[in-house]
């Protein structure tokens, strides 16, 4: 059987945790920065936690040998 190939788009954008959660960065950080408080700038630069039905898609699908 021959190997499968990982989602190169997704595994731009996603990375496991230790423990096996799926980490990626949050969005809307890039530009119009000047309308958003400092508040949800400091916030939108922590990494976000992917929850619940995306995860097995995100493991299984996408990064398989993640």
């Amino acid at each position: 059987m021959p190997k499968m190939k990982t989602r190169k788009s997704a595994a731009k954008r996603f990375t496991f945790t230790g423990s096996g959660k799926v980490k990626y960065k949050k969005q809307n950080l890039r530009h119009i920065l000047t309308k958003k408080s400092a508040k949800r700038k400091r916030n939108l630069r922590r990494a976000g936690i992917l929850s619940g039905d995306n995860v097995p898609v995100i493991r299984k699908q996408l990064l398989p040998y993640g």
